[in-house]
């Protein structure tokens, strides 16, 4: 409806300077009246907004071209491939490499070959719930203004030292988000708490840049925006070092905020509901991490993913609080299409 109604606004404009001129010729030529010349400002502001019309349609088409001429490039694909490159995956792909086939399919490749070894769909919680006792990585349960999932991540939460283990449990926690995305939304918002964050808490260098590797990588304009929120001087020495690995483009989304900052608490409130948003945040909401909790959805979501992917999987049993093994999982009923949200 947009579409149409933006095309039908363009079509009455330009016809309505068309009639205009069409008047003013007639008038001049046969003196029936005095009719004024059309404003020149008038007559660029229409011809302003009917090239901007045709540029956009121009350059959206252009793209869906570079799509189709993306997707030859990589050829047939089967199995899990076929079914992770959707045109919305090609399209990101693409956007990360400002619309270069070449660079765009060599980025695909690399992706597709890494998915095969690491199989990151077949992550499951209860191999990195250990690494989540202490709610370092959990999704929230609030989205943004956009209806994007929200990652909150609190550094100062640190409680194991393996860097593969790390590293699993955010790739795990990644896809997740992914698959919990709204159909048609390709991304999603991060917020970073650095309460209680420390060298000793901190995660060694080599292990950030294996990090930003693998997100600037493997999962290309996936991040909307990512606030770190009220960080500590120390940090800023750590970040300078991380940032050097950063893609321009990934850098800008990086938000900088203190919640006694006016400034940043408005940034904050065109992103979030401040009835949603935590309070370590600057909101009003409360968000206590239960990891029992937390690993029931998870272990259900568990369930959806491997049905996603058709990965037979066995039900797995839920250790409650208090050590003894709690009901199965069982499959959900099937939900409405997820395949744009995994791409």
């Amino acid at each position: 409806m947009p579409r149409l109604l933006s095309l039908s606004l363009s079509f009455s404009l330009h016809r309505f300077h068309r009639l205009v001129i069409f008047l003013h010729f007639l008038a001049s030529q046969h003196k029936i009246c005095s009719f004024p010349p059309p404003p020149k400002s008038s007559i660029l502001l229409v011809e302003m907004f009917l090239r901007r019309k045709h540029s956009q349609k121009d350059g959206s088409d252009q793209r869906d071209s570079k799509v189709s001429e993306l997707r030859t490039a990589i050829g047939p694909l089967s199995g899990r491939s076929a079914k992770y490159c959707t045109d919305a995956c090609l399209r990101r792909y693409l956007e990360a490499r400002n619309w270069n086939v070449d660079k765009a399919k060599k980025m695909l490749e690399e992706t597709l070959k890494w998915r095969l070894t690491y199989k990151p769909e077949e992550i499951r919680w209860h191999e990195v719930a250990h690494e989540g006792e202490t709610g370092k990585v959990s999704r929230a349960n609030f989205h943004d203004h956009q209806g994007r999932t929200v990652l909150i991540m609190r550094p100062g939460m640190q409680n194991t030292k393996s860097a593969e283990n790390n590293i699993r449990h955010l790739v795990y926690l990644l896809e997740n988000a992914i698959m919990n995305l709204a159909e048609g939304q390709e991304q999603m918002s991060w917020l970073i708490d650095f309460t209680g964050f420390s060298l000793n808490t901190s995660i060694p260098i080599k292990v950030a840049r294996d990090i930003v590797y693998i997100l600037q990588g493997h999962y290309p304009e996936r991040l909307a925006v990512a606030f770190l929120c009220n960080p500590p001087k120390i940090f800023e020495a750590f970040y300078k070092a991380i940032k050097y690995f950063l893609d321009p483009k990934t850098a800008q989304k990086v938000k900088f905020v203190y919640p006694k900052n006016k400034d940043s608490m408005e940034l904050m409130k065109s992103y979030f509901d401040v009835e949603d948003l935590p309070g370590e945040f600057g909101g009003n909401g409360t968000l206590k991490y239960d990891h029992e909790e937390f690993s029931r959805l998870m272990a259900e979501d568990d369930v959806k993913t491997a049905k996603f992917w058709g990965i037979d999987d066995k039900p797995y049993h839920i250790a409650n609080g208090s050590g003894h093994s709690a009901a199965e999982v069982a499959p959900e009923p099937a939900a409405a299409p997820i395949a744009q949200r995994v791409s």
